[in-house]
């Protein structure tokens, strides 16, 4: 097979250069230093705020210099998420990256494109004289991924353009104009573990190798929570042999869909024997339920030593919350065919002895229905005896009707793609929601190449849809 053209050269190169930094979020200080020190050599005025956004400010090229400044802004840090027998490490080493037919992607690890890609498009424009536009500033924020505090963090007054392209949407030939306002719900069960009960056989169950996903932008396209899935056989076995947790290690980040869930359980002896051809009946059950969606599923069933076990009654109603708490889409828009509310079961984890944490997420277009589905996620763990706290969360965004960077975008697609873009909101948070409290009438969309498997190590890029966005870029601010 011919080996696909990475074009426009200038992005992939910044792209490359991108991957060498490491850029968990939270800490993104390598980043942020990068990011200073190119802006600087270029001899452009480069700023960075308290909380660690990064401005790099380029003047019109020449003869636009009376167009209306225009802010491009990109998200400076990365998911960090790696297959378990991947030996990597995110705050030192570079990501690997190769080509798959038409799709960039990562050696077992998360590919940086959301929102590396983003950024190396601001710096190719950053970097280019040759280029025709207005006055430009390229905008880097930090942390997006675990709670957008970078822009919650910034000071009005940061950021001056009157209009904003946000270039981390993951659907290239469509302009997103909306998008929806999340919480994180987070319940905690403490207790005083127990001895081992005698005559108490211990295993442990894995399942894995699920497709995982976003908590936004893919908790509608029938994928499994491995979370969920781990509680349908503990509440199951809970009824039927008198199973009892003694550890739980599952799913992730609380913005992932979880792909890998683990646990330690205890069950009377003589019933080990029902509960392996148990596991075997829900794994095929299972496999069949999602055929469709989850192609690499893998349920694991071992034998391993006793250990401290939860109280009865705390495992109890720790297994029957988790099979109760709502998950997935809860309710669709009554506008337009898109997600308005969910949930997501992101991660269950015994932190140490006698505390397991739980952490979940809400999102929707409609606050009063965020609020909604927190309290119903809340209520269920209160009702089992759990602390929980839900966080204040970060706004929507709402669509502009009269939007003329909406416009603009849309009328440049045409002419250079000969067909009509696709509007719509989308279910994800993005930054601009954030935007619009700090800055109202800032004029708003959101557009990038296509991105398949973000925030897991299947994270890809369509790499022709990167050539696509730059020139609807380029289009766009050569005629605003």
């Amino acid at each position: 097979m011919e080996k696909i053209e990475l074009k426009p050269a200038s992005v992939f190169e910044m792209f490359a250069r991108i991957n060498t930094v490491p850029r968990p979020s939270k800490k993104e200080e390598k980043m942020i230093a990068f990011l200073r020190e190119f802006g600087e050599g270029l001899g452009l005025e480069t700023k960075v705020d308290d909380t660690g956004n990064v401005l790099i400010r380029k003047p019109a090229s020449q003869g636009m210099e009376d167009r209306p400044t225009v802010i491009l802004q990109s998200h400076m840090d990365m998911v960090c998420e790696k297959n378990n027998d991947v030996d990597f490490d995110f705050e030192r080493d570079a990501i690997q990256t190769y080509i798959d037919g038409e799709w960039m992607k990562a050696k077992g690890t998360t590919l940086g494109a959301d929102d590396g890609i983003g950024c190396a498009m601001e710096m190719a424009i950053l970097a280019d004289n040759s280029l025709k536009h207005g006055p430009i500033e390229c905008v880097f924020t930090r942390d997006e991924e675990t709670g957008l505090t970078g822009a919650e963090g910034m000071q009005s007054g940061f950021m001056t353009g009157q209009m904003l392209i946000n270039l981390d949407s993951e659907d290239e030939g469509e302009l997103f104009v909306s998008c929806a306002g999340g919480c994180r719900t987070t319940a905690t069960f403490r207790f005083t573990p127990e001895a081992a009960p005698a005559d108490a056989f211990f295993l442990s169950l894995t399942i894995k190798g699920l497709t995982g996903g976003h908590s936004g932008d893919d908790i509608d396209k029938k994928r499994a929570n491995a979370n969920k899935l781990l509680a349908r056989y503990l509440y199951d076995g809970m009824k039927a042999w008198g199973l009892r947790l003694a550890d739980i290690q599952a799913g992730g980040l609380h913005n992932a869909i979880p792909r890998e869930a683990t646990c330690v359980v205890c069950i009377p002896n003589k019933f080990k024997e029902q509960a392996r051809v148990a596991w075997n009946i829900f794994a095929a059950e299972v496999e069949e339920e999602f055929s469709v969606t989850e192609k690499s599923m893998e349920f694991l069933l071992e034998s391993t030593e006793p250990m401290a076990v939860l109280p009865e009654d705390v495992s109890c109603r720790l297994i029957t919350a988790l099979q109760a708490v709502d998950n997935g889409v809860y309710a669709m828009s009554q506008d337009i065919a898109l997600v308005e509310t969910s949930s997501n079961l992101a991660s269950i984890k015994q932190t140490e002895p006698g505390l397991i944490l739980i952490n979940s997420s809400q999102r929707s277009s409609l606050l009063s229905n965020r609020h909604n589905m927190a309290h119903t996620v809340a209520a269920v763990f209160e009702l089992a005896g759990a602390e929980v706290e839900t966080g204040e969360g970060y706004p929507g965004w709402a669509m502009n009707p009269k939007s003329e960077i909406l416009r603009i975008a849309r009328e440049q697609y045409v002419r250079l793609f000969k067909k009509e873009p696709i509007v719509r909101g989308i279910h994800a948070g993005l930054e601009c929601g954030l935007f619009s409290e700090k800055y109202p009438g800032l004029d708003m969309v959101s557009f990038g190449p296509t991105l398949r498997g973000v925030h897991s190590p299947d994270e890809r890029l369509l790499i022709p849809t990167v050539d696509m966005v730059w020139k609807h870029l380029l289009a766009i601010l050569e005629n605003i």
